[in-house]
């Protein structure tokens, strides 16, 4: 592949752009710094895009891009911009190096371990111990009120289960707009979980919106059969996206990082 070959690069890293925001914004923690770095792997493919000439999958190749540019780079985050940012971030320090990477390529963006092993240039095995380890520090680092919009019953009612069995309270369940700024404001939850299209045709991100309005330093997980109208590449975007059918693990590592990460950039930024 010629590395001056701008229409099959287009090709090979187009579908797969949206999801690397989707990653880069999540480890990051912030919406300018992961859409920078995403920029600069595109910039750097312009340059040399060779990765793709080794690599079966071009997303694998993609993600393994990104990896060294933001790996060289010192693998910063965002900014913080809030008190709850801010201790996150202190957080952050004391993990195990590697293990938030590996737990976000396995379980949000769906990376087998070998594929995780060829984007961080780990083994297998060791991509599976860094995903192991993350879970533990994570999910026992933070505790906190759940919140879920959610029309279907039976899909509330597993997050629940889920979220629940990971030791956090639910503070209920809202079907509409309406129901979930009520319930907000009977009592702040410390997280949301959100899908988008509610049972009256209101909007769970309009939902969320109104309710950020109240309150400031809400993590948001949005839950959705319809990503496409989150991962526009406009801004606001949500730090947290996870697309149904989802699996428990996806949303036990959603929500332990959300809790842990406090990312407050969500759709009232």
């Amino acid at each position: 592949m010629a590395s001056d070959s701008t229409p099959d690069l287009a090709t090979l890293v187009g579908g797969s752009l949206p999801y690397l925001r989707r990653y880069a914004r999540a480890l990051t923690g912030s919406q300018d710094t992961g859409d920078r770095y995403a920029a600069a792997t595109l910039e750097a493919l312009l340059e040399d895009s060779s990765v793709f000439d080794s690599a079966a999958d071009p997303k694998v190749a993609l993600f393994h891009a990104f990896h060294l540019v933001w790996s060289s780079a010192g693998s910063p985050l965002g900014d913080p911009d809030t008190p709850l940012s801010r201790r996150a971030q202190k957080h952050l320090a004391r993990l195990t190096p590697n293990t938030r990477e590996a737990l976000l390529l396995n379980t949000i963006e769906g990376f087998s371990f070998p594929e995780i092993g060829e984007i961080m240039h780990l083994t297998p095995a060791e991509a599976e111990e860094l995903v192991a380890i993350a879970q533990r520090e994570m999910e026992a680092s933070v505790a906190g009120k759940v919140m879920i919009i959610e029309d279907e019953a039976i899909i509330a009612m597993d997050i629940r289960a889920i979220v629940t069995g990971m030791g956090h309270r639910v503070t209920g369940i809202a079907r509409t707009r309406r129901e979930a700024v009520a319930l907000a404001a009977r009592e702040r939850p410390d997280l949301i979980l959100a899908d988008i299209q509610l049972a009256d045709n209101s909007s769970g991100i309009d939902a969320v919106n109104d309710i950020l309005a109240q309150f400031d330093d809400l993590p948001v997980i949005f839950i959705t059969a319809f990503p496409e109208r989150l991962l526009t590449g406009a801004r606001p975007e949500p730090a947290f996206l996870i697309t149904k059918p989802y699996s428990e693990d996806q949303v036990t590592s959603a929500v332990s990082q959300a809790m842990f990460f406090s990312s407050t950039e969500t759709l009232a930024a």
